[in-house]
């Protein structure tokens, strides 16, 4: 395509509104002066993309009256995106990860005769892996962050380029520690433990609590700890809140954004599984896994889940390499004495930490792509058909 084309995008929460960002970056390389348009957030927006509803307005958790409380308005916003786009035709759609909100309206446009491309595999081989026929009908590519998933793909008939993840290239091979810690203001002896709860309001109602909880615990064991909380600035003020519940918010330092900072600059991380523990993985951080959800929705989700693993890092190395501690499991006692063991291990047992630094540092060579420029060339391939 020789002119510049018409993109239309659609990222759902934090983790989608930065992986676009970045795809917006190898798009915006190949076609200088490319604009998007669609749902997106503030790293979409910094690329100039046209943001007609925030990213945020489709964040939901878990499976049962979480979802359905908010259903409606999420539906509405698909059918009024639907038409505009229907009747005002873009060159190529992206669906940006949210599956549940994508791929549905993806079909519809490629029905229409719209080009489409699904960035992010939805994860049919962790669970859900019915999805693959509704990817089938959606998506005339799909963007692949992980290396096993084209030919995953490809046996289901569906088109595939494996770009790497884009994470890996944004964060260093080798993360500044140091430069992170004074950042923080760290004095260099300084034990520090970052508590990332979650990125979406539920995850503060369900998590936090249980979190905070063990940092509580964590503090008593070592009193001298420094524990930072990195918080999406739209939920600050809800986690001060669940801190003063817990009784742990003067021991907490809630600072705005500033996740990779924070994992750069700790000890350990205590953080809920999702696209952050990658991230914890990435700075080669030891790490405690947790998660809890409604108890609806972890019945619902467990019955479709396909492997023994729900954090990232051990599903892409095949092993339990950190601990977790997932719903009736994630008890504060739990979290805190898997912390501790993390902690106790710089002294007792540093060769843990070694292995544990190796094998991650593998995981980001495996990782680390030229992802703008992949995804970027993928379409321009698709465009040119």
């Amino acid at each position: 395509m020789s002119t510049t084309p018409r993109v239309a995008m659609v990222a759902g929460e934090t983790s989608g509104d930065l992986l676009a960002g970045l795809l917006l970056d190898g798009l915006q390389a190949q076609w200088p002066g490319l604009v998007g348009q669609g749902i997106g957030g503030p790293q979409m927006a910094r690329r100039g993309f046209e943001p007609w509803w925030a990213s945020e307005r489709l964040a939901v958790h878990g499976y049962s009256w979480e979802v359905l409380r908010r259903l409606r308005e999420i539906l509405g916003i698909r059918k009024q995106l639907r038409a505009r786009l229907l009747a005002d035709k873009p060159d190529v759609f992206i669906g940006v990860d949210a599956p549940d909100f994508n791929l549905g309206l993806e079909a519809d446009l490629r029905a229409a005769g719209i080009k489409t491309v699904h960035f992010v595999c939805p994860s049919i081989w962790a669970w859900r892996a019915k999805r693959v026929e509704k990817i089938r009908r959606a998506a005339d590519h799909v963007l692949c962050i992980f290396p096993f998933e084209p030919e995953l793909l490809a046996r289901h008939g569906i088109a595939a380029t494996y770009v790497g993840h884009p994470l890996a290239n944004v964060i260093p091979l080798v993360p500044d520690r140091a430069a992170a810690r004074a950042q923080l203001g760290l004095a260099p002896g300084d034990e520090a433990l970052a508590i990332l709860p979650g990125s979406r309001s539920a995850e503060i109602q369900y998590i936090a609590p249980p979190f905070f909880k063990a940092a509580a615990l964590i503090k008593q064991a070592r009193p001298a700890i420094k524990m930072i909380v990195p918080a999406v600035p739209a939920l600050h003020d809800r986690i001060v809140q669940v801190a003063r519940e817990c009784g742990v918010e003067q021991a907490l330092t809630v600072v705005p954004g500033q996740s990779h900072t924070v994992l750069a600059a700790c000890d350990c991380t205590l953080i809920a599984s999702g696209t952050a523990t990658l991230e914890a993985a990435l700075f080669k951080r030891p790490m405690v896994i947790g998660y809890h959800m409604h108890p609806i929705s972890w019945r619902l989700m467990r019955r479709k889940q396909l492997q023994p693993w729900v954090g990232l890092p051990n599903i892409l190395c095949g092993d339990f390499v950190v601990p977790e501690l997932i719903q009736d499991a994630a008890t504060p006692q739990a979290l805190c004495g898997a912390v501790l063991q993390w902690l106790r291990a710089g002294t007792e047992r540093p060769e843990a930490l070694e292995a544990l630094e190796r094998r991650f540092t593998a995981l980001h060579h495996e990782l680390q792509r030229d992802t703008s420029r992949l995804a970027a060339d993928a379409i321009q391939k698709i465009l040119a058909v």
